[in-house]
């Protein structure tokens, strides 16, 4: 399966277009996460513990809209968004929704 952000993929040409395919994950952050994420926030530097957790949530997404893509028979999804957005009590949870057309092609 071949996933794109672009409109098309150069040097193949679109057969079918098969609709609009969606991932949705959503993922809470535990409390030693954010104890040490703030900790870092105050010291400096990067989280990577929520660095992960964005990973985790993206790439689960996208396996999500693929595997969604290949059941409508498509081999490609093109014009992939990506959207992060925070829900919950107080944005304790995180979603990563995905979304793009599925497509056939050469």
């Amino acid at each position: 399966m071949i996933l794109s952000t672009t409109p098309q993929i150069e040097g193949h040409s679109i057969r079918q277009y098969m609709g609009v395919v969606t991932g949705e994950t959503i993922i809470g952050a535990n409390i030693f996460k954010d104890f040490f994420a703030g900790i870092r926030d105050i010291v400096g530097g990067r989280s990577a513990s929520y660095e992960e957790v964005l990973r985790e949530a993206k790439d689960t997404s996208l396996k999500e809209m693929s595997s969604r893509a290949q059941m409508l028979g498509a081999n490609a999804v093109i014009g992939i968004d990506i959207d992060y957005e925070t829900i919950g009590a107080n944005g304790s949870m995180l979603m990563v929704a995905t979304s793009g057309t599925a497509v056939v092609i050469d």
